[in-house]
C-alpha cells in the first residue's frame, strides 16, 4: 500500500487551496460594500445588508480556518502512512528471502 504523495498530500493541497480561495473571497466582501451606506443613506435595507455582509464574513472565515485545520491534519496523515510504509517495506527487506519455496 502506498500513501505517501497520494491521496492524503492531494487531499491537504485542496484544503489549502480552498483555504486560500475562501480568504481572497471573504477579504473581497467588505470592499465590494464600500460606498453602499453613503448611496442608501435612509434606507432601512442598509442595516440589513451590513448585518448579511458580517454574517457572510464570519461563515466564510468559519470555512477558511476549518480548511486550515484539514490541510495540516491531512498532511500529517500523509506522513505517518508514509512513514508506516517506509517501516513496513523495511520489515520485509530484514527477512531472508526462501529460495525454492513457493
Amino acid at each position: 500500500m502506498k500513501h505517501s504523495g497520494g491521496p492524503w498530500t492531494s487531499a491537504s493541497g485542496t484544503a489549502g487551496a480552498l483555504r486560500t480561495s475562501t480568504e481572497k473571497s471573504r477579504s473581497g466582501l467588505g470592499p465590494g460594500h464600500d460606498g453602499v451606506a453613503a448611496g442608501a443613506a435612509g434606507f432601512t435595507s442598509v442595516t440589513s445588508l451590513k448585518s448579511v455582509l458580517k454574517s457572510w464574513e464570519e461563515r466564510l472565515a468559519g470555512v477558511r480556518d476549518e480548511c486550515d485545520y484539514l490541510e495540516g491534519a491531512l498532511l500529517k496523515v500523509a506522513k505517518e502512512m508514509g512513514e508506516t510504509e517506509t517501516a513496513v517495506k523495511s520489515s520485509f527487506e530484514a527477512v531472508p528471502k526462501a529460495r525454492g519455496h513457493r
